[in-house]
């Protein structure tokens, strides 16, 4: 299995600070990366963005559906409650924005990435990822809320 530089995984927290702050108000502290297993619960909302070019694989923006609600709410400036066609739409476009930036600051380093449209999956699921490992860096902001960035890519 592939092991990641971690200089490029850099890139990836600048795009979520960033956006969260941007889009969210949201003011987060990146929590210590960890190996992780692609596996989440009943209660997940996960947007799962692919990535080719000079680095393949794959990022994953992990929620738990409180979360999830209140990333969207922040984001449409309305009550969310639940997951919706709306609150979908507002949680995958985040992750659209956060890779896109991503990509815009790697390319910066030469580096040149090419971003999927994103999935949204949601519940118990389980990703195998023979490809690359998995490093989870959780987001942390308010009352022990978070959001969990999941890298799994190597350099071509």
């Amino acid at each position: 299995m592939a092991e990641m530089n971690v200089e490029f995984i850099n890139p990836f927290l600048m795009a979520a600070t960033s956006i969260l702050h941007d889009m969210c108000q949201l003011d987060v502290k990146i929590g210590k990366p960890y190996v992780k297993t692609t596996e989440f619960d009943e209660d997940s909302v996960i947007t799962m963005i692919g990535v080719t070019g000079e680095m393949r694989g794959q990022v994953l923006i992990a929620f738990s559906l409180p979360v999830a609600c209140d990333i969207a709410s922040k984001m449409i400036m309305m009550p969310i409650s639940e997951m919706n066609e709306l609150s979908m739409s507002a949680i995958s476009e985040l992750g659209n924005m956060i890779l896109g930036n991503a990509a815009t600051i790697l390319s910066t380093k030469g580096i040149g990435i090419d971003i999927t449209p994103p999935s949204l999956c949601r519940g118990t699921m389980s990703i195998t990822t023979s490809y690359a490992r998995n490093i989870c860096i959780p987001l942390a902001y308010a009352d022990g809320k978070y959001v969990e960035l999941d890298i799994a890519l190597k350099q071509e």
